[in-house]
């Protein structure tokens, strides 16, 4: 009866969650210094549809800006950050079989800030293929510091978890103060980089989502394909060794495609912690351990937490915008002390 079950509870899980993202949009595209009605809003979006042109009525040019230039591009790119964040979160929970593995843990976050830093000081007017400095130096930034960490880690052609973490701390406080020494000199400008540093969407636009977009489908693509030696992966190295799975050739491509998720996230939102940490961890709790079923659940649901988070950070304190990174401090640092008593409790429980 479990087995049968069990897909029924997925396929119910889907549904609400479908459910509740279509439901969180138009809240999202709804609220804000200028009160949208849902109503008026299904309008809007059905009138660019094919052959609706015209149809409705009563239609303000300025609530079209709003609901189509300003609000649904900064949801949309806060969904597939948020997306991005929980899936490379899946990866590194998985790799080091540890819950308590996030997307930053390999250095991605200092790698990104410094490139930002470098962008923002030094290249503030530059265009590189139609790219702004800062996610362009930033994207550079977090992918190369995870591959110089990976590189670093490697002995023999091998690389394991242990080393992977300490050069990943040992380069993470490397650079972490390079930014600080340049944050200390930056003058005017350091209310932009402590700004990035925080996280935010603001004046985020489609732009920025098709920046984003290839290398987060590649990233979801090069994991998807991977899933089953994912799994196979927690019963330990040795073990998926034996059974036919090439453990580097899978570190390989699940770092690859971890550094693409985050990097490219990074680039476009500045840091938002915690995501890939709290969100992995509560779908597991509901969906379970079979990453077939963790890693799209995970990516959904980290999808519509952050679209929410940032919309929460639009309107708390308005007219004054909360950079959305202090949202998800705020819930994920309780949540990671929660995480640490529960491990320490099951490791040295009596």
């Amino acid at each position: 009866m479990a087995k049968i079950s069990r897909p029924n509870k997925t396929h119910k899980m889907y549904i609400l969650i479908i459910m509740g993202i279509v439901m969180g949009l138009v809240f999202s595209l709804g609220v804000g210094s200028v009160n949208i009605p849902p109503g008026k809003i299904f309008m809007i979006l059905l009138s660019k549809l094919p052959f609706t042109e015209g149809l409705y009525k009563n239609l303000t040019i300025t609530e079209e800006a709003i609901v189509l230039h300003i609000r649904l591009p900064r949801i949309i790119l806060a969904f597939l950050v948020g997306a991005q964040l929980s899936a490379a979160g899946v990866i590194y929970q998985g790799i080091f079989r540890n819950p308590m593995a996030d997307p930053y843990i390999i250095g991605a976050s200092s790698g990104a800030s410094l490139g930002a830093a470098l962008g923002i000081l030094f290249f503030p007017s530059l265009k590189i293929f139609g790219i702004g400095s800062t996610p362009f130096f930033a994207f550079i930034g977090s992918a190369g510091t995870v591959f110089l960490v990976y590189s670093l880690a490697s002995i023999g052609g091998r690389t394991y978890s242990f080393t992977l973490l300490l050069s990943g701390v040992a380069v993470s406080s490397f650079l972490s103060a390079i930014v600080s020494f340049f944050m200390y000199f930056s003058g005017n400008k350091l209310h932009q980089i402590y700004f990035w540093l925080m996280g935010s969407f603001a004046s985020q636009g489609w732009n920025e989502i098709y920046i984003n977009l290839p290398y987060a489908i590649l990233g979801f693509v090069m994991v998807y394909c991977n899933l089953r030696s994912l799994n196979i992966l927690q019963l330990g190295e040795e073990t998926a060794f034996f059974t036919g799975v090439d453990t580097e050739r899978l570190k390989k491509i699940s770092l690859t495609a971890a550094a693409l998720l985050t990097a490219s996230a990074v680039a476009v939102s500045g840091v938002i912690g915690f995501v890939g940490l709290i969100i992995p961890h509560i779908t597991r709790l509901i969906v379970g351990p079979d990453h077939r079923q963790l890693f799209p659940m995970s990516t959904l649901v980290g999808g519509l937490y952050l679209m929410l988070a940032d919309t929460v950070s639009r309107i708390i304190i308005a007219p004054t915008e909360l950079p959305v990174g202090i949202l998800t401090a705020l819930f994920g640092g309780p949540f990671f002390i929660y995480l640490l008593f529960q491990k320490k409790n099951k490791d040295y429980r009596i």
